[in-house]
């Protein structure tokens, strides 16, 4: 029997159409896995199958009966469950709490803390993992939280569960027992749903596959069968485009760009960065890999100077560098942000002063007096966008409203448009769609071919194991490995990342 139906689902935000008459089925016991870059309206699709939007025009049909969401209640009572993106637990609640909350009325459990628990750790058994309900959720791994999350929609009686890029933050390790248990769940007659971009691992999980592209379906209930990534990608982004570009430098020399060491930084009594120590070629790019959380985020801070450590022998060419973010960018270290529009962008400017931020006191676009150069503001932006193929009407378009890749190919033509010795590349595609990873990926490696020394920091395995030439691995804040990148395999690096050691029973 087919579980769900979305029947010509449109949807308009303003003048964007999000949605433009938009059909998928989705039948039980299957996964079928919702292809297409950012803003091709599967998110929306989904919120307004799990009742947190209405649709403008189109139906919703579940076992054959045409029901309406007003709210995600409704839809959770007709057993839809949903795991965002980003989770929606409460830190400083326990497991039972986050899981219950909500539903402590459900008859035959009101107020009964130990038929909760007793339930919680049958249904997480069930799905072949042990947890503890009264443990906090703060102190959980982020692929334990994820699996709260599918557990609270479990609890409440999901049939349908929508998984919205479930596997961003997880190691490879992590996403194994996240397909196992989508397996389990699968063979009890659940249907899921997954959301992502990543085709290697659409192709080995999905029954059936549909791909959105600018808020149409171009395919629909594909089954899983003689389907290739690079077919997914050309449906995705309506054109031919490289996959898996690896590109190992050709140009490393023997002169050290960076130079790192002694690097300890501590909050709280704890130390985040742990003696701290590694160096970058000219032409080569390092990579750093570990879970979000594990001192990636203060590294990059550290190295551009908006955190002070508490101790730090930094040298650029042989000379050391200290100071602010102003005096790193004066000796010529960049930083492209992990979170473009809190720390990379004003986005009620627009591009033309976006793309000069940081560096409008320069004399190419100051004078000595303070005065601006507007007229070679414009000039500049003009030419940034046409290098770096930002899709935009004119330089004048508010930053905000444009894609998360244009936006971020505006940050990279403001970097690298200024030529840096050392640029530091924090989750340099996050949010990105694919067509715009590639081209991301390629300025990256021109950066590199021209002689000089990067940093890139990434959550996507795939994607570090890709670009760098050179692997540290980062783990309760020290460096726990140091090689090449073609000397890991992806489980040797996946169990590096969750307990600091090369195998089980260590190096």
């Amino acid at each position: 029997m087919n579980m769900v139906e979305l029947r010509h689902i449109s949807k308009r935000f303003g003048p964007v159409q999000a949605l433009a008459d938009v059909s998928i089925l989705l039948e039980g016991g299957q996964t079928h896995v919702l292809l297409g870059e950012n803003g091709a309206g599967k998110t929306t699709l989904m919120r307004i199958l799990y009742g947190m939007m209405r649709p403008d025009r189109g139906t919703i049909w579940i076992d054959n009966k045409e029901v309406q969401f007003k709210h995600n209640r409704d839809a959770i009572a007709c057993g839809i469950g949903m795991v965002h993106q980003h989770f929606m637990l409460v830190e400083n609640m326990t497991v039972y709490e986050n899981i219950a909350v909500g539903f402590e009325d459900e008859k035959g459990l009101a107020l009964d803390k130990h038929k909760m628990l007793h339930k919680i750790t049958c249904l997480a058994e069930k799905l072949r993992f042990s947890i503890d309900p009264l443990a906090m959720v703060r102190d959980l791994t982020v692929g334990e939280k994820q699996r709260i999350e599918i557990l609270k929609t479990i609890y409440r009686h999901s049939k349908i569960i929508i998984l919205d890029e479930p596997t961003a933050v997880l190691t490879p390790q992590e996403a194994e027992v996240l397909f196992d248990m989508i397996q389990i769940l699968k063979e009890q007659g659940t249907s899921i749903v997954m959301i992502t971009h990543k085709l290697k691992e659409c192709l080995k999980i999905a029954d059936r596959i549909s791909v959105m592209r600018d808020g149409r379906m171009v395919a629909a209930n594909m089954e899983n069968k003689d389907l290739t990534p690079q077919e997914l990608a050309r449906q995705m982004v309506g054109r031919n485009i490289p996959l898996n570009d690896t590109r190992r430098s050709q140009v490393i020399s023997e002169e050290i760009a960076v130079k790192v060491e002694n690097l300890n930084y501590t909050v709280g009594g704890k130390k985040v960065l742990d003696n701290i120590h590694f160096h970058i070629a000219k032409g080569e790019i390092l990579g750093v890999v570990g879970v979000e959380g594990n001192g990636q985020r203060e590294l990059q801070e550290v190295l551009s100077g908006n955190l002070q450590p508490d101790t730090m022998e930094l040298q650029l060419y042989g000379e050391r560098v200290r100071g602010d973010t102003r005096a790193m960018i004066d000796r010529g270290i960049a930083l492209v942000p992990e979170d473009r529009l809190s720390a990379g962008l004003v986005p009620s400017l627009d591009i033309c002063e976006n793309v000069v931020l940081g560096y409008h006191r320069a004399g190419k676009f100051a004078t000595g007096f303070g005065l601006l150069r507007l007229k070679q503001w414009k000039q500049f932006a003009r030419e940034a966008m046409e290098q770096f193929a930002v899709k935009a009407s004119s330089i004048h378009v508010p930053i905000g409203s444009l894609s998360g890749g244009n936006q971020q190919k505006v940050i990279l033509a403001r970097v690298l448009s200024r030529k840096p010795r050392f640029a530091i590349f924090a989750q340099p595609t996050r949010g990105v769609d694919i067509g715009a990873i590639h081209n991301i990926h390629s300025r990256i490696f021109e950066y590199r071919d021209m002689g000089s020394a990067a940093l890139v920091i990434s959550a996507d395995l795939d994607e570090v194991r890709a670009l760098a030439d050179h692997l540290i691995v980062m783990y309760e804040g020290k460096i726990v490995a140091d090689g090449k990148s073609d000397d890991f395999t992806e489980l040797e690096l996946g169990m590096l990342m969750l307990s600091g050691r090369r195998e089980k029973e260590g190096f």
